[in-house]
């Protein structure tokens, strides 16, 4: 199987989705003339043409509330954010128009809409540049928050979000674009709200998704180094959660670490926690430990950073504290 880019899965999934269906447009800062800020969408003015690949200006309400709009009068949009810190900017037009209007027209609007773009820290940005708000958006009815991890995922979950008659929010990573992984030449579709077993194993569940895929596999490694079975879930999706795999996981391990980057109070950690323990509390040995970010803006530091995000030895302590080690 072929190897590609994240970035380039991505463009496939926008492209293939827009050569099947005329009314579906990408729209946001520096998505045309420019290629993409990330270069996701290379090549896509010249093949689609300035008036379905559209420069916006720095102006996130604006273009966001002009994709709620296309949408509520039959058209697709795919809006891009330039990163997910600047939908903050935008965030009323995604909570109060994209996320209700279906709702509130008593089903006359469905919102076909997907707001893209990257998540979670890129590096030394700094505070303002580098937070996680997938527990922020997955918190608000009438949303489904996708945040994907691989060049395979990414591709089958956008064709897939793009398809949707909901509003759907993609989220990516600024660090992960230049990845490679196996995507096959031909279509496929991801569903959306089940999650993947990447990894069997029988002694304790790792849960995660996005980039901290990363940790949780590099971790699982670790372990299995010391003969400890770690099955590692993917969740894929977050809202909506796919419980049902992650409680039958837990039912055979007895055992469960979740690994997320935004901050600990109201993760989707401790939802994940409370469900878990609320379904499957008689199969617990031991307390559900959760892996976040340290409670903090995060800094501009590279060694400020490395000690604040989710790392391998933070997951392997939690590990060793639910088995008793």
């Amino acid at each position: 199987m072929r190897e590609i880019q994240f970035r380039e899965a991505l463009r496939e999934a926008m492209s293939e989705e827009m050569r099947i269906d005329e009314k579906i447009f990408l729209m946001g800062e520096e998505v045309a003339e420019y290629n993409g800020a990330y270069k996701v969408s290379q090549g896509m003015l010249d093949e689609f043409g300035p008036e379905r690949v559209i420069d916006t200006p720095i102006a996130e309400l604006g273009f966001a509330g002009i994709g709620v709009g296309a949408a509520m009068n039959g058209l697709k949009p795919i809006i891009e954010f330039m990163t997910f810190n600047f939908s903050l900017v935008a965030i009323d037009q995604v909570i109060n128009s994209a996320a209700k209007m279906m709702s509130m027209s008593g089903g006359q609007f469905p919102i076909p809409i997907v707001f893209r773009g990257p998540t979670g820290n890129a590096g030394m940005l700094s505070s303002q540049h580098s937070q996680n708000f997938e527990n922020w958006y997955a918190n608000t009815p009438g949303l489904k928050v996708v945040v994907p991890s691989t060049p395979y995922d990414a591709k089958g979950l956008l064709k897939a979000a793009i398809r949707d008659n909901d509003p759907v929010i993609f989220m990516e990573s600024e660090l992960m674009y230049g990845d490679k992984g196996e995507v096959p030449e031909e279509q496929y579709i991801l569903e959306i709200g089940k999650a993947h077993i990447e990894r069997e194993g029988s002694d304790v569940t790792l849960v995660s998704f996005g980039k901290m895929m990363k940790i949780a596999h590099e971790a699982a490694d670790e372990l299995a180094k010391d003969g400890v079975s770690a099955e590692v879930i993917n969740l894929r999706s977050v809202r909506p959660l796919d419980y049902p795999t992650i409680i039958k996981s837990v039912k055979k391990t007895n055992r469960l670490v979740i690994v997320e980057e935004a901050w600990p109070l109201s993760s989707l950690a401790t939802d994940i926690a409370f469900n878990v323990q609320k379904d499957a509390f008689d199969y617990l040995d031991a307390p559900i430990k959760r892996v976040n970010s340290m409670d903090l803006p995060l800094p501009y530091a590279p060694t400020l950073i490395d000690a604040i995000l989710p790392n391998v030895k933070r997951t392997l302590d939690a590990v060793h504290s639910v088995m008793y080690k």
